[in-house]
């Protein structure tokens, strides 16, 4: 790795999970320093004494329902004090399920735009005067293909993850409006080998995808194969970095040819 995010602190919600993880790390060796949040807070915790020994001081972890604007400005408060400074924001907490309009019951719709919508909000708002003070600075959200294309079947999902592709560019074009220094842009994964695909399909604990579900989810992808990790977390270093300095309020489509058909 070459340092492309040396001297800049980033807090990634959702810190725990498959994407969570894969760009923490990723952005630990670039030369950031990481707080991981996640709601639970023990696993967050178990991700930061994992890491290699040369990172872990780099590193910080916090428990954080995304829900709650209290809990907000406290893991704010903690990324500050804990590296002198907020660069990097990556709005990535979320949850999927399957329904369409009808089969969806309001507890569920509301459960779902307040996790994966109102936490992206509450994010942006909570984020923005601290990141102001160190700017230049990133705002990355993540969205995902199914807030592009919709599905019979996705109702909330769909209108959530559409909400935060909107909302990124409103909170761009109002950065660029007050000169602040800020960016914002949003990536749109496909199927990405996380355990939230496994939720997709209903499945719970960590048996992980079976070879005939692999096949199946990469048939719909022009390039054959369904993503990784890894493949969300290089895209989120070149929004987090200097590299796409002239980039905001735009969306990056790592769907491998999906929305282009």
């Amino acid at each position: 790795m070459s340092g492309r995010l040396s001297g800049k602190a980033a807090l990634i919600t959702g810190g725990a999970g498959g994407l969570g993880q894969a760009m923490g790390r990723m952005f630990l060796r670039e030369g950031a320093s990481v707080l991981f949040t996640d709601i639970d807070g023990q696993a967050a915790a178990d991700i930061v004494a994992g890491l290699a020994e040369s990172e872990r001081g780099n590193a910080a972890f916090c428990q954080h329902d995304v829900t709650d604007e209290v809990a907000w400005k406290r893991a704010v408060a903690i990324a500050e004090e804990s590296f002198g400074r907020l660069d990097i924001l990556v709005n990535n907490a979320g949850i999927v399920f399957a329904g369409n309009v009808e089969e969806t019951a309001p507890d569920d719709w509301r459960r779902m735009m307040n996790i994966n919508l109102d936490s992206v909000y509450l994010g942006c708002r909570t984020a923005l005067p601290v990141m102001r003070k160190y700017a230049p600075g990133s705002i990355i959200n993540i969205s995902s293909v199914s807030g592009l294309i919709a599905g019979h079947n996705t109702a909330a999902y769909n209108a959530a993850k559409a909400g935060v592709w909107l909302l990124t560019k409103s909170v761009a074009l109002q950065a660029a409006r007050d000169d602040s220094g800020i960016r914002a842009n949003s990536i749109h994964p496909a199927f990405i080998e996380t355990p939230m695909l496994q939720d997709v399909l209903g499945k719970a604990g960590d048996a992980g995808l079976s070879d005939e579900e692999r096949t199946k989810f990469a048939r719909q992808i022009p390039l054959k194969r369904i993503g990784s990790p890894e493949d969300v977390a290089y895209a989120a270093v070149y929004l987090a970095s200097e590299e796409s300095g002239f980039m905001t309020g735009a969306e990056i489509r790592l769907d491998g040819g999906l929305t282009a058909q």
